[in-house]
């Protein structure tokens, strides 16, 4: 039963699997022009953009793993789980990233919120889909789903909210 649920889904993660892929390629580009203008600060783009590369990589990856063939429930339970603890831990590290945050930028309640309070509900929420797999299966897909479109809903808000930041610093260095 398993399978043929997850055939009904195959289109869906082609698009976000191609989606998140492309999304990730333009973040290197944003990071290399970055760079280029030697604007890049090495705290800043750990703390604020390696999570969203690593965000548009859990949506690939969760794209390519129910694109597999042959998956059973014990298999989405375990692959879902272990996505779904490394993001929660992974959240809590940028957390404290950010709570360490000293120099000229002091973040504000919005860096807070979308790197690392939704971030952090979007993983339990697929760590939550380990145990919900065993006794709902289709509607653990539907929350596998919803997971990867806000984990992409929250890496292009974030990669967004750096390059405004980034143009307007360097519009202000330039005074």
């Amino acid at each position: 039963m398993t399978a043929s649920l997850l055939a009904e889904w195959a289109n869906f993660y082609v698009i976000t699997g191609s989606a998140a892929a492309a999304l990730t390629g333009l973040t290197f580009v944003v990071i290399a022009l970055s760079a280029e203008a030697k604007r890049v600060n090495l705290t800043g783009l750990r703390t604020f953009v390696t999570p969203t590369i690593v965000h548009f990589g859990a949506v690939l990856a969760l794209a390519a793993f129910l694109s597999m063939p042959h998956q059973g429930v014990l298999s989405l339970s375990l692959g879902f789980g272990a996505a779904g603890l490394a993001g929660v831990i992974y959240v809590a590290a940028i957390a404290m990233g950010i709570a360490r945050i000293a120099g000229d930028y002091v973040p504000v309640h919005e860096d807070w919120i979308w790197n690392a309070v939704l971030p952090g509900i979007v993983y339990g929420a697929l760590l939550a889909t380990a145990f919900l797999v065993w006794r709902r299966p289709e509607a653990s897909l539907y929350g596998v789903a919803a997971v990867s479109e806000l984990l992409m809903f929250i890496g292009i808000h974030n990669a967004w909210d750096v390059a405004v930041w980034n143009s307007v610093r360097k519009q202000g260095d330039s005074k």
